[in-house]
């Protein structure tokens, strides 16, 4: 199994930035994906999951501002921010369960400031 996510960057606040995580190594379009995100000196919070028919769900911190989508063909998972805040600045990371293992990508760093 293997997650590559896309670059993050540096955005401003009220901005927006789409990562995305293409996958390989699994039947992508049978598993849940998910987008995970962890902020200095605090614990990984999950942000969105994304089932395999295409039903959400978000965490209440991002509810109305980030979308998470898939492409089964592409075998690729996204997550569109929109509204950026500064507390939004993390390492995110996309995770898949495969075999009763997760298994994560890099992570690629958004960082949300003027």
């Amino acid at each position: 199994v293997q997650l590559v996510e896309s670059e993050g960057g540096l955005v401003q606040p009220g901005g927006s930035l789409r990562l995305s995580c293409a996958a390989s190594g699994f039947t992508f379009s049978s598993y849940v994906m998910n987008w995970v995100r962890q902020a200095p000196g605090k614990q990984r919070e999950a942000v969105a999951s994304v089932t395999n028919d295409g039903s959400t769900n978000y965490a209440n911190s991002v509810k109305g501002r980030f979308t998470i989508s898939r492409d089964n063909v592409k075998k690729t998972v996204y997550l569109q921010m929109n509204s950026l805040r500064p507390e939004d600045t993390a390492v995110y990371f996309c995770r898949v369960a495969v075999g009763g293992r997760n298994y994560w990508g890099q992570g690629t760093q958004v960082t949300v400031s003027s």
